[in-house]
């Protein structure tokens, strides 16, 4: 039987807190990305309410830390630190089902998705530019979704600087 490309299954205690420590630190790193991306932004004082700022961080909350992270793993000297920035889109994708539940569990009333359904609550608070629920204080974009989108775009930058 040929040997497939799979992580190796007996590795000690030691190897695995070091390769959570490093998913850990690249998870960090992206949203540390993210963090400059948005800081830099606010450099230009968008609008409040105006969707093209918000339209164009979406898309640098994806290619900015992709590019951070095809250049972290060229830059790592081992493939075993590398390998763990692979996996970091997970640490996003709870963020993202943690924040959700945490939205559905928050309270409607004036001004907050009053008479929202569970579906309607959910895409108002984070896809919804023009309309949002008004839950969270308006910060459903950077939380669910801007900090999400930054995991994934590293994950898939790391992926494409690993291939050879």
């Amino acid at each position: 039987m040929a040997k497939s490309k799979t992580a190796r299954r007996d590795r000690s205690v030691g190897e695995l807190v070091r390769e959570a420590l490093w998913f850990a630190l690249h998870t960090l790193a992206a949203i540390a990305i993210l963090a400059v991306v948005l800081g830099l932004m606010t450099l230009a004082h968008p609008g409040p309410d105006s969707a093209a700022p918000k339209i164009f961080a979406t898309a640098l909350a994806f290619l900015v830390p992709m590019a951070g992270g095809f250049v972290v793993v060229r830059i790592l000297p081992g493939n075993e630190q590398a390998r763990a920035a692979r996996a970091i889109w997970v640490s996003g994708l709870f963020l993202f089902l943690a924040v959700g539940v945490w939205v559905l569990g928050l309270p409607t009333g004036d001004g907050l998705c009053e008479g929202c359904g569970t579906t309607e609550k959910l895409w108002r608070t984070f896809f919804s530019i023009h309309r949002g629920s008004g839950l969270m204080g308006g910060d459903g974009l950077l939380v669910g979704v801007w900090a999400p989108l930054c995991t994934i775009g590293y994950a898939a930058g790391a992926a494409l600087g690993l291939l050879d």
